[in-house]
């Protein structure tokens, strides 16, 4: 189905590149206006050792980020990072809700529920996601790693994956997605499991409706 406008939520700066970046990008290649509500600035999650002040470091990556990969409605909130799932739902989702008519998004795309490596932020904003594409009636889409993928990054790394069988398989480009991960400097480091894991992908991204859209 063509999409007009896609809202992504996610818990952390690099979450919208590492992790749904080609998804992304390939919607937007497609004609749809691209947005990213983030709830926390990350400081938490982040590699230590990085000089300056954090929270303007991973501002000015998600900005660039975004960039590349054509999102024009970018809103970085700054709620707990590492204990977002203490916030109240609710208040979580007007923020999508709010996020979402402003852009009037007709797709709202999250991490899996399993988090992907189990995390409570992400599972935390992708149930306020849910929870706001349920108020406004919009379909919800999720990107996820396949039991293949996950079982041989467990294998290489100390990194916790969970697998989830998609409902389908996207053929993608990774060139911008690259130049988006690459911006978050403070982050991609180049022993980071990021590289391996998409080396692993290939041009396959797996997704599956946690809300499906209505013929």
């Amino acid at each position: 189905m063509p999409w007009s406008s896609v809202l992504a939520v996610v818990a952390h700066p690099d979450d919208e590149s590492f992790g749904l970046g080609a998804v992304l990008d390939t919607l937007v290649s497609q004609g749809a206006v691209g947005g990213v509500l983030c709830y926390t600035r990350g400081e938490a999650s982040t590699l230590h050792g990085v000089e300056g002040d954090l929270t303007q470091i991973r501002v000015a990556e998600l900005t660039e980020a975004a960039d590349h990969l054509g999102l024009t409605h970018v809103r970085l909130c700054e709620f707990p990072d590492g204990d977002l799932a203490s916030v109240d739902r609710a208040e979580l989702a007007a923020l999508a809700v709010e996020q979402a008519r402003a852009q009037q998004a007709d797709l709202v795309m999250v991490m899996d529920e399993s988090g992907i490596t189990g995390h409570p932020d992400h599972r935390a904003a992708t149930a306020a996601g849910l929870a706001a594409a349920d108020e406004l009636g919009l379909p919800v889409l999720a990107w996820t790693l396949s039991p293949a993928i996950t079982d041989q990054l467990n294998a290489e790394f100390p990194a916790g994956f969970i697998g989830t069988t998609g409902d389908e398989v996207w053929r993608v480009s990774r060139e911008h997605q690259l130049e988006a991960a690459k911006a978050h400097a403070s982050q991609a480091l180049p022993t980071s499991v990021l590289w391996r894991r998409l080396e692993l992908m290939g041009d396959e991204e797996h997704v599956r409706w946690l809300r499906r859209p209505v013929a």
